[in-house]
């Protein structure tokens, strides 16, 4: 029997440009609409997306929440999330409507890890500025004391997280000398923790006044919420740089301002903020930290990968079966 909620030929509405090839293959297979203008959808243009469509493919971009969800289609029964996150979306609401959502987990996790050991590299050694000190056209050559930056052959390196990411991460560390340790909900088993090299540190307080380098890699959530805040920024010591190439909301953003302008911090690198696509002027004004724009997962075969198992979830659902990359429970 053909259940009627799940449509054979199911309209998709996507909210954000995709590239090409993904887009192609959607149309092949979908009643789709794209978002060729590229611009995040407001809140009245997502509403009335979610009220026609069978399935709504969101991104980061979209903040679907308990308001949106509650006044949707009847018809719409899945959010085909393109990218790995969940955040933006209530999911609590989506079940209590009987939604599916799925993500794209596991296609992102080199790219991610590369992104976050460059910004390792980078801000300890002042790549950013040497580069802007290059183009200002105001280097005047080598001396002994320019540009002097750290090592980080022997530094500790905190991972918080460690799923895929923090894992494909601590295997780039170990390659460039780092002692790692690592804070998670739960323990790795011990062979994996002997193949990464990776300490576990259950108190976090304690990991973050152990460290010379801090990466945040867990997701965010309730419990991650301004995980980093005032207090635990202070633990830090001058000498550490601080890595974020999760979510924004991690850190309190305030607090870290205030730390590295006051000096109690080294420097950071940062690929997410906490009221993106806004970025704070006081950050901009810091020399001692590296500002990219979200561009962690950037590669094209990194997306391309990512819409193919927006796809697969699309497909799987429309036959009838639980889509491979459900988001259960509310975890990734």
């Amino acid at each position: 029997m053909v259940d009627p909620l799940r449509p054979a030929h199911p309209k998709v509405i996507v909210t954000r440009r995709l590239p090409d090839g993904v887009q192609a293959r959607m149309a092949e297979l979908f009643d789709v609409e794209f978002n060729q203008a590229d611009r995040p959808l407001d809140r009245i243009a997502l509403a009335e997306a979610m009220a026609r469509a069978d399935v709504l493919v969101p991104t980061v971009t979209d903040r679907i929440d308990a308001d949106l969800i509650a006044a949707a289609g009847p018809q719409l029964r899945l959010l085909a999330n393109f990218g790995n996150g969940v955040d933006h979306i209530d999911l609590p609401a989506a079940r209590a409507r009987r939604i599916v959502v799925t993500h794209t987990p596991g296609v992102l996790t080199e790219d991610t890890a590369d992104m976050a050991m460059a910004l390792v590299l980078s801000v300890p050694r002042r790549l950013a500025e040497g580069e802007k000190l290059v183009r200002s056209g105001a280097w005047t050559g080598w001396s002994p004391c320019g540009m002097l930056g750290h090592r980080i052959a022997g530094k500790s390196l905190g991972i918080i997280g460690m799923g895929r990411i923090g894992q494909a991460m601590a295997r780039r560390a170990r390659a460039f000398g780092l002692n790692i340790l690592y804070h998670n909900r739960r323990r790795l088993p011990a062979v994996l923790e002997q193949e990464l090299a990776a300490t576990y540190q259950p108190d976090l307080d304690r990991m973050l006044a152990d460290v010379d380098i801090v990466s945040v890699n867990c997701p965010h959530t309730a419990a991650t919420h301004h995980l980093l805040d005032k207090r635990r920024l202070a633990l830090l010591g001058p000498q550490v740089y601080l890595i974020n190439i999760a979510r924004g909301e991690i850190v309190d953003e305030e607090a870290l301002i205030d730390a590295l302008e006051g000096g109690a911090i080294a420097g950071a690198g940062l690929d997410v903020f906490e009221r993106e696509p806004a970025v704070d002027p006081r950050l901009l004004a810091l020399a001692n930290v590296v500002l990219l724009p979200h561009m962690g997962s950037a590669t094209i075969e990194g997306r391309a990968a990512t819409g193919e198992k927006v796809i697969a979830n699309i497909r799987t659902w429309a036959d009838g079966h639980r889509p491979p990359d459900q988001v259960l429970d509310g975890w990734l």
